[in-house]
């Protein structure tokens, strides 16, 4: 099926900024080409990691105008476009070239906290107006609803243009729930970094990563050698990575892996408020670790 394209490792691509703010698209070339020279499967682009929530719909449209140029069909697009507005979002695809995205990431609505009915409205919604199929993506932590597996089921089986979910609920008795009972090619994505290791050994099919910025030889090899039943190998490079991987989260996301990235000379460490850089121990452990 032409969507196993995202199995494996999608990197939730930072925006990189300078220091007043504006766009450092220098920079987000440097990561852009360096996660697909290292292998990674697909590129997430305007996600949480990419700090979408503060850009404007012009700066949304460069960012994703640009990063197309440069990965030039070497590896699948995926737009995170996603909301609480649920007519906003379907008016929200007439801004984007979709000739070269290949999926839609969309987030469950947050704020309102709707119910069930309202999540499963919302997404069948959004997936009748999509001109690309759609990828569900479960938050709870950020907000404050989580898709009942139920309802992740019941539009799995239902919409056929939604191809999957990107699980980032912790939750295994969901996770496995949906693994146990989905439809033979829908998509079980883990979008948490430490725990995708034991959702590949339940039978999820990759991982839309943030620490893969920094690490996209290391965490897409990861990934690839579970998926081939390779889980002495798999093993070995998700404990080489854990100590890092837990380290970014200390300070929040994206803030952890921007600092990192500052660290290793890719990027600066900047962000938009209300977000805010880690603080200068982050940073040191960040040159100890590396």
């Amino acid at each position: 099926m032409p969507h196993r394209k995202f199995r494996g490792t999608g990197v939730a691509l930072v925006t990189p900024f300078h220091k007043d703010g504006s766009i450092d698209f220098k920079s987000l070339k440097k990561i852009t080409d360096r996660c697909i020279d290292h292998k990674a499967d697909y590129l997430v682009v305007l996600g949480t990691t990419g700090e979408s929530v503060t850009l404007n719909k012009d700066e949304k449209r460069a960012v994703v105008d640009y990063v197309t140029e440069v990965a030039n069909n070497r590896v699948p697009i995926v737009l995170g476009l996603g909301g609480n507005n649920t007519a906003e979002i379907v008016s929200g695809f007439e801004h984007y070239d979709f000739d070269r995205i290949d999926a839609v990431l969309s987030v469950s609505p947050y704020y309102n906290k709707p119910s069930q009915r309202g999540i499963y409205l919302h997404y069948k919604t959004i997936a009748s107006n999509s001109p690309v199929p759609v990828i569900l993506y479960s938050v709870p932590g950020r907000t404050a609803s989580a898709i009942e597996a139920s309802t992740t089921l019941e539009l799995a089986h239902e919409v056929k243009n939604i191809i999957g979910i990107k699980e980032a609920s912790g939750n295994f008795e969901r996770i496995m729930t949906i693994l146990k009972n989905k439809p033979k090619d829908f998509l079980v994505i883990s979008g948490d970094d430490v725990i995708t290791l034991p959702i590949l050994a339940c039978g999820g099919d990759g991982v839309i990563s943030v620490i893969a910025n920094a690490y996209p030889k290391d965490f897409s090899e990861m990934v690839r050698q579970a998926l081939e039943g390779n889980w002495d190998k798999a093993r070995k490079l998700h404990y080489k990575l854990l100590e890092i991987t837990q380290a970014i989260f200390v300070d929040g996301n994206p803030a952890g892996v921007k600092g990192l990235l500052s660290v290793m000379n890719l990027s600066g460490e900047h962000l938009r408020l209300p977000l805010v850089s880690v603080s200068k121990a982050t940073l040191n452990k960040f040159s100890e670790m590396i």
